[in-house]
């Protein structure tokens, strides 16, 4: 369990490591970006924004279309260097993240019914088109009232194309004074190359062989609006990717009731201060982190830690912002308020991972940056194919299989493949506790081959508490529990301190105490209720000449389980044998194993002593540990094992692991709702529970293979897509793509893409 103290104390002192590039690295700003279309935008957009002075990383977000960037620089240039690149930038100027949240979702809603009134415009030209191509048959000009026909109708698709296609030739001309390609490029070359060409044979069919004098108006406005149509679903789809970050944000209050100078009032949420008093009634949720100081209450913090049982809470314990109070009515000071609240460093740290790209996503970057100058080659060779060697008429056969090939390669599904599925899968981990702080661990979790596990506070619960009560006949364990720890309450000893908190976790009360005296590395004597008391050890009991043989070979049998085991006499007959040990926590056990049946090597260390460790290893299922291992030794075992070969992960609860956690492939902190080692490693588990662990390689293997799906499916669109639309089939087939086939296939491509990535949203972590 970590601590404030222990939180701060921390991070300073760990090393940098692999996993910890996304630190924060000066004042961050978001943007919302228009006119990004593909894979490639994004690149443009990062490395202009990383051309300016003081900015130390920009990252985009294609899914959102929002780019975050950290640094120094002023907004008003980093808008302009946005615009230069040839993209619109509106800066996130909204106060709290339920504001940005909601100013993003208006945005979205705005763009979302532009597109489908451009869409319906653009539809309602080339539908008829269409209709008209089947029912009557080729659209050709032949004489001229069939040209003044065409004309009109050549006049009405400019109008779509300057109304409900104006943003893909705006981009395309602002990618061409950036000496760069985008979709934007492949759209407007392709829909202007059919507009240009059917306009020639309008006004000038001479020049065109008469086999080749037809118009494909169609093509033009049916591409424009099936592309703007799944772009709008596009948006719609993508918009469940936020529910994650709108569950988390939905579950803080917007006021609370705060106690200044004796009078009670609620106030906004963002108007409470450091040490303001907070009153907090059955049923409300907590609006800022706290410590109780008066009441008694059990606060259920499911919605953060994913653990479902209430926790009981009483004077000088903490509270979090977001969890709800179940039973009794409490007061407490506000200890963290605004973005310091758990829950705000919790909503920020899932929104930076959920912008951040895994290695496999930096891929598709790369490829897409190449892939529009390639297409471009492909369609001019292919044209030039067709108008050399192609039959009648090679014209018109030579722009069909151009503008398809330009239409069909657009690498919309390339760019959102990865992340679309970051972010379900970076959402779908928040929800059960597990905090992810970047791509590149979520990647690398699902590689994971070997993963090593402090025991205290990891495997085990990081507290004694007593295990055994071994009781003589006729005296009861609740009454003997209740004279030891009333005698051990004068004492500082740990043990006795775990004595004493058994006791009252059981409800015991504590008993007067008389003639307390503590005996040097022995134990303790008193009188309780009237009772002469021993408690210690073996040689406490000897000195006082009690026979200790009716328990000795019980008392060994607790030792070798690692647990350290006390006698306790009454007037001078020993009565009974306590045991006190670190225990195991309740699903340790099962988490290992779940880890194990995946094929992982788990490996236990700790500081311990050999016994100790060699009876917790064997209780927890674990073959392979590592004994009196000071806190500078770990991250040497763990390069131990990745010399090996291994791919290793590390579980500790950040006090004296940083070292390890930073230097192993994947650092997991043991972290509590309160206390959030977030800078300590890669991924923080939020509840003390080892099946959080499981939970995010499971999470992380689910991701990483969603993302391959999708990047297959992308890739294997364009392969396959690409050369049918040359016309490769042609000479076998005579199969020759339609350009509006093209624009189909190519918008909702991007469709099955976001579809497939929500997919996760289903997904379920099975602990068994």
């Amino acid at each position: 369990m970590t601590t404030d103290t222990q939180h701060d104390a921390m991070h300073p002192s760990s090393p940098a490591g692999h996993g910890h590039c996304d630190d924060p690295h000066g004042p961050r700003q978001e943007f919302l970006i228009e006119g990004a279309s593909c894979a490639a935008c994004v690149k443009k957009i990062e490395a202009a924004l990383q051309q300016v002075s003081g900015v130390i990383h920009a990252e985009m977000n294609f899914a959102q279309r929002t780019v975050s960037v950290e640094g120094s620089a002023d907004t008003a240039t980093l808008v302009k260097a946005i615009e230069n690149a040839g993209y619109g930038a509106k800066v996130q100027e909204a106060e709290s993240e339920s504001d940005a949240l909601a100013e993003k979702e208006k945005a979205d809603w705005v763009y979302y019914k532009r597109l489908m009134r451009e869409m319906s415009i653009a539809l309602s030209l080339g539908i008829p088109l269409m209709v008209y191509s089947i029912v009557v048959g080729e659209m050709t000009v032949t004489t001229t009232t069939e040209r003044i026909s065409w004309l009109i109708v050549g006049l009405l698709t400019l109008g779509v194309m300057l109304f409900s296609g104006k943003h893909f030739y705006v981009g395309a001309w602002q990618s061409f004074k950036n000496h760069s390609a985008n979709m934007d490029t492949l759209i407007a070359l392709g829909t202007g190359t059919a507009w240009l060409y059917s306009m020639v044979v309008v006004f000038v069919p001479d020049v065109v062989p008469e086999m080749a004098r037809h118009v494909y108006f169609e093509a033009t406005a049916m591409i424009i609006g099936l592309i703007n149509l799944g772009l709008a679903l596009e948006i719609k789809a993508r918009g469940k990717t936020s529910e994650a970050i709108k569950r988390l944000i939905g579950l803080q209050p917007k006021t609370a009731r705060i106690i200044r100078e004796g009078v009670e009032r609620d106030i906004p949420i963002e108007r409470v201060v450091l040490n303001d008093f907070v009153r907090v009634r059955p049923g409300e949720k907590v609006p800022v982190d706290g410590e109780v100081t008066e009441g008694h209450t059990a606060i259920d913090e499911s919605m953060l830690t994913g653990e479902p049982m209430p926790v009981e809470k009483a004077v000088g314990d903490k509270v979090v912002a977001g969890t709800i109070n179940k039973t009794g009515a409490i007061i407490f000071r506000a200890t963290r308020v605004g973005k310091d609240t758990a829950l705000a460093q919790i909503i920020d740290m899932v929104k930076r991972a959920q912008n951040s790209k895994p290695p496999i996503g930096r891929l598709a970057d790369v490829i897409s940056a190449y892939f529009v100058p390639i297409i471009m080659i492909i369609a001019i060779v292919s044209a030039l194919a067709w108008l050399n060697f192609g039959p009648a008429p090679a014209v018109a056969l030579a722009m069909v299989s151009a503008t398809t090939v330009l239409i069909i390669a657009c690498p919309c599904a390339l760019g959102l493949a990865t992340p679309m599925s970051v972010m379900m899968g970076v959402g779908k981990a928040a929800e059960a506790g597990v905090l992810i702080r970047n791509g590149a661990a979520l990647q690398t979790s699902s590689k994971i081959t070997a993963m090593i596990l402090d025991k205290t506070g990891t495997i085990t619960l990081g507290a004694p508490k007593v295990t055994d009560i071994v009781a003589a006949p006729g005296f009861d364990e609740q009454h003997i529990l209740q004279l030891a720890a009333s005698l051990e309450s004068g004492s500082e000893h740990p043990l006795a301190l775990a004595i004493v908190d058994s006791a009252r976790d059981r409800g015991i009360e504590l008993l007067s105490v008389g003639g307390f005296n503590a005996i040097a590395g022995h134990g303790v004597e008193a009188v309780v209720d009237g009772a002469n008391l021993l408690f210690g050890n073996e040689k406490l009991m000897n000195d006082h000449d009690i026979a200790v043989d009716s328990f000795l070979d019980k008392a060994q049998d607790l030792a070798s389980q690692a647990k350290t085991p006390m006698y306790f006499a009454v007037d001078g007959s020993l009565v009974a044998v306590l045991a006190v040990a670190d225990p195991i926590k309740e699903d340790s056990i099962a988490a290992i194993k779940r880890l194990q049946r995946n094929g992982m090597r788990v490996v236990m260390l700790t500081g311990d002593n050999r016994a100790t460790a060699k009876a917790v290893a064997e209780k927890a299922g674990i073959e392979e540990f590592f004994a009196e291992v000071l806190p500078e030794e770990k991250s040497r075992k763990v390069q131990e094992l990745q010399m090996q070969g291994e791919v290793v992960g590390m579980t500790g609860d950040g006090i004296n692991d940083a070292p390890a956690l930073a230097i192993a492939d994947v650092g997991f902190a043991i972290g509590t709702g309160t206390d959030i080692a977030i800078e300590s490693a890669d991924i923080t588990l939020m509840r003390g529970s080892l099946h959080g662990l499981a939970d995010a390689i499971a999470v992380s293997k689910a991701t990483l293979g969603n993302i391959k799906q999708n990047l297959f499916g992308a890739f294997i669109y364009n392969a396959a897509g690409v050369p049918i639309a040359a016309g490769v089939l042609y000479p076998f087939l005579g199969l020759l793509l339609s350009p509006v086939i093209a624009g189909a296939a190519m918008a909702f491509s991007s469709l099955t893409v976001v579809a497939n990535a929500n997919r996760l949203r289903l997904f379920k972590a099975q602990e068994h």
